[in-house]
């Protein structure tokens, strides 16, 4: 497994980033496609549609994005997905955060859009707050759940996928010290 300060030959072209909801994926991921050029795809706006329902093309528009030569996405949706993203990718970055940052990050994000009924994907908001003691799949507990889970997909995927170069950032300091040091786009 590979850490922050590791050097990448060749440099990555698909990227997946494994972390538990919540962590900073999206962010990450979009910090590499400023920083690379490579086009980076929310699995979220493809997988939600109104109502929190799942869009009927969502397998389809993945297999169609990761079969092009140069991408960065999250690891998420792997009942619906099966093996794709991971078989596709050239390289994993695990965003391994300490509990208590992933989670303080999570409940802010999760407290701001419920506040401000911010929109989501498809005009999808947070639901209520109060839901987290009555919902098994509210998207705080499905993020400390999510912990373990990830620990343990990110462990199969080493011997899974041999091709696959797993990079450890173990915090945002390392998730940005790994970003400088990929190749700038070339305008």
């Amino acid at each position: 497994m590979l850490e922050s300060r590791d050097h990448l030959d060749p440099p990555p072209r698909r990227i997946l980033i494994g972390a538990p909801a919540g962590a900073g994926k999206t962010t990450l991921a979009r910090e590499i496609e400023n920083r690379t050029g490579l086009p980076h795809t929310e699995i979220d706006a493809l997988f939600h549609g109104p109502g929190w329902t799942v869009r009927p093309r969502f397998h389809a528009e993945v297999d169609a994005f990761t079969a092009r030569e140069r991408w960065v996405t999250e690891w998420q949706y792997t009942t619906q997905l099966g093996p794709l993203l991971p078989e596709r990718a050239d390289t994993l970055v695990w965003l391994d955060l300490p509990v208590h940052v992933h989670m303080v990050r999570l409940v802010r994000r999760t407290l701001h859009r419920r506040r401000h009924r911010v929109p989501l994907w498809n005009g999808n908001i947070e639901p209520p707050l109060g839901t987290i003691l009555t919902d098994p799949e509210h998207i705080v507990r499905w993020g400390w759940n999510g912990r373990k889970k990830m620990r343990g997909r990110v462990v199969d995927a080493v011997s899974a996928y041999p091709h696959l170069r797993v990079v450890r950032l173990r915090s945002s300091r390392e998730a940005m010290l790994w970003v400088r040091g990929l190749p700038r786009a070339q305008v």
